[in-house]
């Protein structure tokens, strides 16, 4: 780019749409504005200070910090810091196009949240876009700005409709100056009053210092007047770290606004968790328990972590050698006394005292969730929507904290409304129940009726429904609770003990499985390549068949969503059980019996009946409907 030219730049699409919409649609209380805006300034700051670190040319020579100066007479606000600054090509990338990624997943869902004010807020928090938040009340915007290790200048401008300028500019540091046309109406934030309270509520708790420009006050009749005098800049935050206070010294105001400031999300935390560490390592943090979901949660490129900064200086966003994949919502920053300034992610994950600070945060945040859950079961039964699936991961992945875990978790039940513990079920057991018994599949609905429980419901056994994606994981590395096993409803090797049978009734099931043998082998030769197994059933009570994962085997749900993804996962076969004492298959064996060959249809019917009963597709719905078509014109006694 020219530094004797002035270039103009069209918004892209999606920019133009969230300038719209965060002036028209998400902000019900403009003076967020501010806070935003000093935020960035402060993010500046910390990568100007971090940088310097190892290439100490990029130091300030002054000290960091923000300066807020107001001009009545012209209508303008301004916002500047020394902070790193932005070359003439981060300019157009940064303030011309949104840069982080799912722009239009952010459009999409403020597009059904318009209503909801408060989705909207932290939706534009989620996405980045806090510096457009200036249009909320100037109708104009000048960046001037120069980058640390450069020596020009740029101004970029534009009034938020279709484009903007970039054009060479004179600054004598480097660092970022916003200067805010103000819109007639929002003329208050140049008061002096309001600007400190403004700061004082939002921006307290910023490490760096926040100066103000106030006029120059007279203290005697025979000096020069007041408004002669330049003005001078007031600190008016505090300055220090909110971390390295002491909690008795923090309001649930400041713990609030810095989490905002943290995270850009305009929901309060639902906790946090503010401690110090003494001894052979010396560290802080503060914890924070998100109240929604962000909306990258199962992304696998999203970066997830916490801060970290070392003396107080910031080193890195997004520290995920500090946080385990399991809680990768929890949001917060640690502050250590011991890592070296110019520590690397290499460095990180072979470190000693990396370990001790993460079991440090492991804790206090399983312990934020811990005291959710005895607060307010409705509350917990909304984050556990939002965040529980992520946390049963912590059960295959993390076996240091599976026993914890395990006590957090929470399931829906056959027998109990809303959502229950392990240890709720290990307390309702009967007294000769010898498992706690689950079901995986896609939905509660789906699982109520699945025929797999039918015996367990007859014993009055409760059933665990799961119903995330991995859940059959994590149940698995689980095992067991309280000494109880976990075992699967649907497990090929499901055994429920005898039941107290009496002679008779003994008799009439031997009789019956003798009856039926020759129909499994019917059922074995008909679908002979779909299952890989035909067997009669002790599970089943009212349900003529079902379908079992053989031993090994994958949920049928699973399965479908791995080959979805193509992920190279074969077709299992899996074993289809017959329930000898219900009245069709009796028919079905006497039917055998006198035209073996009559009851193949019935047979392929009663496959794609197991199948609709656990979820699964047909293979051949066509084929299914006419066959249905046909057995039911035939038991009807109508001619075609």
């Amino acid at each position: 780019m020219s530094e004797a030219s002035t270039t103009t730049h069209s918004f892209k699409a999606e920019v133009s749409q969230v300038l719209h919409l965060v002036v028209n649609s998400l902000y019900s209380h403009k003076e967020v504005f501010l806070r935003e805006l000093v935020s960035n300034a402060s993010d500046a700051l910390d990568k100007r200070r971090f940088e310097a670190v190892t290439h100490p040319e990029l130091a300030a020579a002054s000290e960091l910090k923000v300066q807020i100066s107001a001009d009545p007479a012209h209508g303008t606000l301004t916002i500047s810091d020394n902070g790193i600054g932005m070359n003439a090509s981060e300019l157009e990338q940064n303030l011309g196009t949104v840069a982080r990624s799912g722009t239009r997943e952010f459009l999409s869902k403020v597009a059904k949240a318009r209503e909801a004010s408060d989705q909207g807020l932290q939706l534009i928090g989620q996405f980045g876009v806090g510096f457009y938040s200036a249009y909320l009340v100037a109708d104009r915007v000048d960046v001037i700005t120069r980058r640390a290790d450069e020596e020009a200048a740029f101004r970029w401008s534009s009034d938020a409709q279709e484009s903007f300028t970039i054009e060479p500019a004179e600054r004598a540091e480097a660092g970022t100056t916003l200067v805010l046309h103000l819109k007639e109406e929002q003329k208050e934030f140049l008061g002096e009053h309001r600007l400190r309270e403004l700061v004082r509520r939002y921006s307290d708790y910023i490490g760096h210092p926040i100066e103000l420009s106030v006029p120059a006050r007279a203290k005697g009749k025979d000096e020069e007047p007041a408004e002669a005098l330049p003005p001078t800049f007031e600190r008016i935050n505090q300055a220090s770290a909110l971390w390295q206070r002491s909690p008795s010294e923090v309001t649930e105001e400041q713990y609030t606004e810095f989490y905002r400031h943290l995270t850009h999300d305009f929901e309060p935390p639902l906790g946090h968790r503010h401690f110090k560490v003494e001894g052979t390592q010396l560290f802080a943090g503060l914890l924070f328990l998100p109240k929604r979901a962000p909306f990258d949660l199962y992304d696998p490129a999203a970066k997830h972590g916490i801060r970290l900064h070392v003396r107080r200086v910031f080193v890195m966003d997004d520290c995920a050698e500090l946080l385990p994949n399991f809680l990768r919502f929890i949001r917060g920053v640690i502050d250590s006394e011991d890592l070296p300034l110019n520590v690397s992610r290499e460095i990180l994950q072979d470190s000693k005292l990396v370990r001790v600070i993460k079991k440090q945060v492991v804790n206090h945040s399983l312990s934020m969730i811990e005291d959710l859950a005895g607060k307010d079961s409705t509350v917990f039964a909304k984050f556990w929507s939002d965040f529980g699936a992520v946390i049963k991961e912590g059960l295959h992945f993390e076996s240091e904290h599976r026993e914890r875990i395990a006590k957090i978790v929470r399931y829906e039940s056959s027998t109990q409304a809303g959502l229950t513990t392990l240890g709720e079920y290990v307390a309702r057991m009967k007294d000769n129940q010898k498992a706690i018994y689950y079901a995986t599949g896609t939905s509660r609905a789906l699982l109520d009726s699945s025929p797999h429980l039918e015996a367990l419901k007859k014993r009055g056994y409760e059933v665990l429904f799961m119903t995330d994606g991995v859940d059959p994981f994590a149940v698995t590395s689980l095992g067991e609770f309280e000494g109880k096993p976990l075992v699967s409803a649907m497990d090929e090797n499901l055994d429920l003990g005898d039941e107290e049978l009496s002679e008779e009734q003994r008799a009439t099931e031997a009789e019956q499985k003798k009856q039926a043998e020759p129909l499994v082998e019917r059922f074995k030769a008909v679908l002979a390549s779909k299952v890989g197994e035909v067997r009669l059933s002790t599970r089943l009570t009212d349900s003529p068949v079902c379908l079992v994962v053989p031993d090994g085997g994958i949920a049928p749900h699973i399965e479908r969503l791995m080959m979805a993804r193509q992920m190279g996962m074969p077709p299992q076969k899996r074993i289809l059980e017959l329930n000898p004492g219900h009245p069709l298959i009796q028919n079905l064996e006497r039917q055998d019996h006198v035209d073996p060959g009559s009851v193949a249809s019935w047979i392929e019917l009663l496959y794609d009946q197991a199948l609709i009963a656990e979820g699964s597709p047909l293979e051949n719905p066509a084929a299914f409907a006419q066959r249905l078509t046909t057995l039911l014109t035939s038991a009807s006694g109508a001619s075609v």
